[in-house]
């Protein structure tokens, strides 16, 4: 007999889909392509954006409002008020709806808000404190998306390990493949005021991200320039220590070096990468990592850093840096930007790392364990 499954589709319900957003959208699309035998019904706060999977027999969207206090109140309202009772719940969102008396399973991505307490707004540390831990402790089963990750809810909240399951996310294998085009290439680079030879980083714009102590670097650097291609975190909101990223490099006279994007689309990422003499995400700390993977899909080496997730992600697709120390990633951009031999040898371990990501593999694991319950 199928199960009758709720998936919380909130954060796949997004026209800007990054991190959580972007795992959740793939997972959606994923999971529809894969299973027809389970009946599934996706929860929304508004209407289903038109990329989502088409309604069908057994896949159904029930929108419910507000989106104020979704989890905590919009959820279990619906849950305790309709018929048609799930037999489990999916909330590839972080967070599970609160006060329900059916299993749950959550994705939790990282911890990095324990780890690293200072980065993150008052409120929201609150909230990812306190709901994080119920999350943990009250489903039936946790997904994450890194060994990394999984380590940290065993020593954080003392989570058995057969408890948890490792999924790894993936990337869109049709959009992020080598350009060779080099008038695309170009073309594009003019588009966003790029010349010359660059390195390139993508995600949204935080403390966690380094952003600061690389843009130091680079005003040691006249080999290439640094292109920051992300969405500002918290623009227009105070707390999120955007201002002093935003500001430095005319504070240390090297403008001309850094070049802000902002949010740049996803036909453009690809040619961007294969552009570039290396892709560099030098975080504090991350739960996966997405765009690695993806620049490594396009044959771009990687500059990381060698804590959580980061080298199990990169293998040997890069050189991995300690993120606290400029002279490591400094050491590392001039390889990359000036050793046409080690450039091509990691171009090609690159391409090759990224054939263990996909949308469909995390989506598989993700079915053995809703079909487990």
């Amino acid at each position: 007999m199928p199960n009758n499954i709720w998936i919380d589709g909130y954060e796949a319900n997004q026209p800007q889909r990054v991190g959580s957003g972007q795992v959740a959208f793939e997972l959606l699309k994923n999971i529809n392509e894969l299973d027809h035998e389970n009946n599934y019904t996706i929860l929304l706060p508004s209407k289903p954006f038109s990329d989502l999977p088409r309604e069908r027999e057994n896949w159904k969207y029930k929108i419910l409002k507000p989106a104020k206090f979704w989890t905590k109140l919009i959820i279990p309202s619906y849950f305790y008020l309709t018929k048609n009772k799930p037999d489990l719940i999916l909330s590839p969102t972080h967070y599970i709806p609160s006060w329900i008396n059916c299993p749950r399973i959550n994705i939790i991505f990282d911890l990095s808000f324990l780890r690293f307490p200072k980065m993150f707004k008052k409120d929201d540390l609150h909230k990812l404190t306190k709901w994080t831990k119920y999350s943990a402790k009250e489903s039936e089963k946790i997904i994450t998306i890194s060994e990394a990750s999984k380590k940290d809810i065993i020593k954080f909240y003392g989570i058995s390990a057969k408890k948890i399951t490792v999924a790894y996310p993936g990337y869109d294998s049709e959009l992020y493949q080598p350009v060779i085009d080099e008038y695309l290439i170009e073309k594009t680079k003019k588009k966003y005021g790029i010349e010359g030879y660059y390195i390139l980083f993508i995600g949204t714009i935080q403390p966690r991200k380094n952003l600061l102590r690389l843009i130091r670097v680079m005003d040691k650097i006249d080999e290439c320039k640094l292109v920051i291609a992300g969405k500002i975190k918290g623009k227009g909101r105070a707390g999120w220590l955007n201002d002093e990223i935003l500001e430095e490099p005319a504070k240390l006279g090297i403008s001309d070096k850094i070049i802000f994007t902002e949010f740049v689309p996803n036909e453009d990422l690809p040619v961007l990468l294969s552009g570039s003499k290396a892709f560099i995400l030098p975080s504090l700390w991350e739960g996966f990592g997405i765009p690695v993977a993806e620049a490594m899909a396009c044959g771009t080496p990687v500059i990381t850093s060698n804590v959580s997730s980061l080298p199990e992600v990169t293998g040997d697709g890069g050189l991995l840096v300690d993120p606290e120390s400029d002279d490591q990633i400094e050491q590392a951009i001039r390889l990359l930007v000036t050793d046409k031999k080690l450039h091509d040898k990691l171009s090609k371990r690159a391409l090759e790392q990224s054939k263990k990501f996909s949308w469909g593999k995390m989506a598989s694991e993700v079915l053995k364990v809703t079909n487990s319950i």
